[in-house]
């Protein structure tokens, strides 16, 4: 398969697929965003209404930019049944049609959290330093070749654990959001499950060398520091609001 493109092989012993695997599964497991105090709080129902729905509107701003991503990477392709297959990450949050996809998931938790989608749409209340980290990541998918930037989405690996415990959160201590407004967790659950898969199988074999291996592992890494900074500006906007900011 014309898969990824692999830099010519570096310095360093290959690592065998099963140590480059467990190194690779090893960064969500220590770094990834479940375990930042905001999400804990959120998982634990301390959140304050207002709080969740700053949450809902930034983390949309997220939201809204992973088919600009997956785009970017899928342009790198060489591969017509690989640019097929990515494509559909695409339209799980694009939709194949008006009113379907992800996307339209996260809006319909908006409003069932009270938030006009009108008002996530025009990205008004979205934090500087969430627009810089989202900006980040979509530059490096632009920016990286496509092992790196394929890799990045392995914290897919996690997504799916991360999705049953905000299920059950959300039913046990938000239930003044309807069960249709958390369609979007539930969908990600298998999705998720799908394409980290597809994506590790991907990263395994388009790396070349030590020095490939070790790039995705510092691009899964930089991925897991995107999705803490994007908490860390929710965080302080918790602990400093602006003057017009509700608590």
């Amino acid at each position: 398969m014309s898969t990824l493109a692999p830099s010519p092989a570096g310095a360093g012993q290959l690592w065998s697929p099963e140590e480059f695997t467990a190194r690779l599964r090893a960064v969500p497991a220590e770094r990834y965003h479940d375990r930042h105090p905001f999400n804990v709080r959120m998982h634990q129902g301390t959140l304050t209404p207002a709080e969740l729905r700053r949450w809902i509107v930034n983390r949309f701003h997220y939201q809204r930019f992973i088919p600009v991503k997956d785009a970017l990477i899928l342009a790198k392709f060489d591969d017509p049944a690989l640019r097929r297959s990515w494509l559909r990450r695409i339209q799980d949050h694009d939709g194949t049609t008006e009113g379907e996809g992800g996307i339209e998931r996260w809006l319909r938790l908006g409003e069932a959290a009270g938030i006009d989608r009108a008002r996530l749409l025009s990205g008004d209340g979205v934090l500087p330093g969430v627009r810089l980290a989202v900006d980040g990541y979509v530059n490096f998918c632009r920016l990286r070749p496509a092992l790196e930037a394929v890799a990045a989405s392995l914290t897919e690996l996690a997504a799916p654990t991360l999705m049953r415990t905000r299920i059950a959160a959300f039913e046990r201590h938000y239930p003044w959001i309807g069960a249709e407004g958390l369609a979007y967790f539930r969908a990600r659950v298998g999705q998720g499950d799908r394409d980290s898969t597809e994506a590790l199988a991907l990263v395994l074999t388009g790396a070349a060398g030590r020095r490939d291996q070790e790039a995705a592992v510092a691009a899964l890494r930089f991925k897991c520091e995107v999705l803490w900074s994007l908490l860390d500006a929710l965080e302080t906007a918790t602990a400093h609001p602006a003057p017009d900011t509700p608590r």
